[in-house]
């Protein structure tokens, strides 16, 4: 019988098979590429997910590099998203898109939910709090005119009630966790002092927040993506963030991972897509860190059990397990996963000390 990986040794081999999903260029791809599902492009959203682990190893040059090359991806499309700073978007392609080609920086064209304002918000987020905590992605003014444009650019397409894909890129709602990561971005931006911050806009946008939760939008009563205003945001206070766990663990926790909502068809295995939902394994880990970050040692220790029950044979962890089985999808390793598993072993072994 093998004999079990330590902390450190595991966080190194997730980390290893994060490594692995890295191009070049800096960016990682959403899983390996040779996937058929077409996770070997590089989504904005996955890549500051991924980019969390190497934040906590303290492998900033690896953190840097992802996010140099996310401001090059908006500066190579600075005109497109200019223009959206004085015009509203009406199109979908308008928006900043979701997914890009991750040697050439190019958009992806074909029909996809791009329309993803949690997508800036979370690199908003972390840029500002890569300026407050000393580890500034900023190379030059070029960068900094690239932010301050994307803070006009979430500001003109009014967030607060602009319905996009979401986290899920799927039907065009308000969704809470797209609120939230633009709010938790702004605030942060306003906080650092050195950027343009319109306070109408948040204001506007924790109204909104404020009148939707502990709903994810008018259609989902709870949703995974809801831990988001949990872990990395800190956007909403103590009472909230504990109904929203409470929320999701009754209604989508399950042995394999977190259901993202009720009836989701994604990996659904009944034929009319009811019943049973594919089982999100990072929702685990998520679960672990926010447990942890609500001062609930114990269950975020059952929970990051939980998720290291979902590691492969091959020390990998995937995107999903099908309902109620041990069959994982294509998308095996998920860099997300890969990623919040290793924030999970971090925050789980040290407590988070601020709130």
């Amino acid at each position: 019988m093998a004999k079990p990986l330590s902390q450190k040794e595991r966080i190194k081999r997730h980390l290893d098979n994060l490594r692995e999903l890295t191009t070049p260029r800096g960016l990682f791809r959403a899983s390996h590429n040779e996937v058929s599902t077409g996770y070997d492009k590089a989504w904005l959203r996955d890549n500051a997910y991924e980019a969390l682990a190497f934040e906590y190893a303290g492998e900033w040059d690896v953190v840097a590099k992802t996010y140099h090359t996310l401001l090059d991806i908006f500066d190579k499309h600075i005109d497109k998203i200019d223009w959206a700073t004085t015009n509203k978007p009406f199109e979908t392609w308008q928006y900043i898109h979701a997914r890009y080609n991750p040697e050439t920086l190019e958009e992806f064209w074909e029909g996809w939910g791009n329309k993803q304002h949690d997508a800036i918000g979370i690199i908003l987020y972390k840029l500002a709090e890569f300026e407050l905590n000393g580890h500034s992605m900023m190379r030059n003014r070029q960068d900094r005119r690239t932010v301050q444009t994307l803070i006009y650019y979430i500001t003109n397409v009014e967030y607060w009630h602009d319905a996009d894909n979401g986290m899920w890129e799927e039907a065009e709602e308000v969704h809470a966790s797209s609120i939230g990561a633009v709010l938790a971005g702004l605030k942060k931006w306003q906080e650092v002092g050195t950027m343009d911050v319109d306070q109408d806009a948040i204001d506007r946008g924790q109204a909104a927040l404020d009148a939707l939760l502990p709903r994810e939008s008018e259609t989902k009563f709870t949703d995974l993506a809801l831990l988001s205003l949990i872990f990395p945001y800190d956007i909403v206070d103590k009472g909230m963030a504990q109904q929203i766990v409470d929320n999701l663990v009754y209604h989508l926790a399950k042995d394999k991972g977190v259901l993202r909502y009720k009836f989701d068809q994604y990996y659904n295995r009944n034929i009319d897509g009811y019943s049973e939902e594919a089982e999100w394994c990072f929702g685990l880990s998520w679960l672990a860190i926010c447990y942890q970050r609500l001062g609930d040692s114990l269950k975020a220790r059952r929970y990051l059990d939980k998720a290291t029950a979902t590691i492969t044979k091959d020390e990998k962890i995937p995107e999903l397990y099908m309902s109620h089985t041990d069959e994982p999808n294509e998308n095996t390793p998920l860099g997300w996963s890969e990623s919040m598993y290793v924030v999970a072993l971090y925050e789980v072994k040290t407590p988070a000390t601020k709130k």
